[in-house]
């Protein structure tokens, strides 16, 4: 909004406001984005905080996790609101409204934010720390999920949602049997020209799964104080990287990369997501005042999962947020294990101690703090390792 504004100013202004320039730089706005989403952040997360606890919006725990969380019952949680409320109104403010990969990054964002607070809502009003049903929870993200993968399956070859709309009705006018340009393929990193045709229906089932997949392992991730919004700050700044290197002609052409007109406008969305998770991270330090809840989780997951699709960055993004793939992992092994055990044995065997993989550390000895810490210093490595991809190709 401000880019137009001062567009418009400098234009009926040229000799007094010719300073307004500065809004046409893309790392300006997103530096100011995030300072936006910060100052937003921190100036309103008392009086969310306080709202919070006025309305008894208190964490249910559940009795058989760890003894030592007992004592966390009743904090505040929905505190993604907070985190919600300062990239929704930073991003407006800095980014380009005609940008049509920030709109279908803030509609996976909100819609996947939408499902959390209803499954939030449930937790408090009905007094079930089990919250939506995993069907019915499922369902919404499967939906808001093949609705982002359609779209994207023919607008990151596109300029315009014109042509998205024709490329769409050509390919079903065909058969649905239409191939798509060699910027949709998988890219695999650390190699200058390996990557995999996927064709409209694997591009489809990949944006599906990566979107739907990084949305619940954030949501498994978020058990700890600053456990998960910390992570997301880093692997969401570090797609900010790659999305002004795809989006830039100059920068992808250097790099190898496949060119994708308007993804670098993706760098604002990071910044502001940046901003605003330190700003939680402030009131979710330990011993947090506020939760993240699912609102906040399950709508950052489907935002990194978003921005991978449209930088074609997937695999480095399940290499920056290995953590995240780890948690999920450790889920879905101790559950199946637990099935297969009791199906054969008749009694179920667990290989963790708990699941998610943090508990498990804690279970084994490690403190709250120290499973934190140490899962940032893995992050950070791991962004790092994700971000030499860039150049060592």
């Amino acid at each position: 909004m401000l880019i137009g504004l001062a567009q418009w100013l400098q234009a009926h202004y040229p000799e007094t406001l010719g300073f307004l320039r500065v809004f046409q730089y893309l790392t300006f706005r997103a530096v100011m984005a995030a300072m936006t989403a910060l100052l937003i952040g921190l100036a309103f997360g008392p009086w969310v905080i306080r709202r919070l606890a006025e309305l008894k919006i208190g964490q249910p725990i559940r009795d058989y996790g760890v003894q030592s969380h007992l004592a966390k019952r009743g904090t505040p949680t929905m505190g993604g609101v907070l985190i919600l409320i300062g990239v929704g109104v930073s991003t407006l403010l800095w980014f380009d409204w005609s940008n049509r990969f920030v709109w279908i990054v803030m509609l996976v964002t909100f819609g996947f934010g939408t499902i959390g607070w209803v499954d939030d809502w449930r937790k408090v009003v009905r007094k079930n720390p089990e919250g939506m049903p995993s069907g019915e929870k499922y369902f919404w993200q499967s939906v808001i999920g093949l609705i982002a993968a359609l779209y994207l399956a023919f607008s990151v070859s596109e300029t315009t949602n014109l042509r998205v709309l024709e490329l769409f009705v050509r390919w079903v006018q065909s058969g649905f049997s239409n191939d798509l340009p060699p910027k949709a393929d998988l890219m695999l990193p650390f190699f200058k020209t390996v990557s995999y045709p996927l064709g409209v229906f694997g591009f489809i089932a990949l944006t599906y799964l990566v979107i739907v997949g990084a949305s619940n392992a954030v949501n498994l991730t978020d058990g700890l104080d600053g456990l998960a919004i910390m992570p997301v700050v880093m692997v969401g700044s570090a797609l900010g990287v790659f999305a002004y290197v795809v989006g830039s002609s100059v920068y992808s052409r250097y790099l190898l990369f496949p060119y994708i007109p308007g993804a670098g406008e993706l760098l604002i969305f990071c910044a502001a997501v940046a901003g605003a998770g330190l700003a939680f991270l402030w009131f979710n330090a330990h011993p947090a005042q506020v939760f993240m809840g699912d609102v906040g989780a399950l709508s950052l997951g489907g935002a990194l999962g978003t921005i991978a699709v449209i930088t074609r960055q997937e695999i480095v993004l399940a290499i920056m947020g290995g953590i995240f793939v780890v948690e999920a992992l450790s889920v879905m092994i101790q559950v199946g294990w637990f099935k297969y055990t009791k199906r054969r044995y008749g009694e179920g065997r667990r290989i963790l101690l708990m699941a998610p993989l943090h508990h498990h550390f804690e279970k084994s000895g490690w403190t709250e703090t120290q499973v934190v810490i140490r899962f940032w210093i893995i992050t950070m490595l791991l962004c790092l390792i994700g971000l030499a991809s860039l150049k060592l190709r």
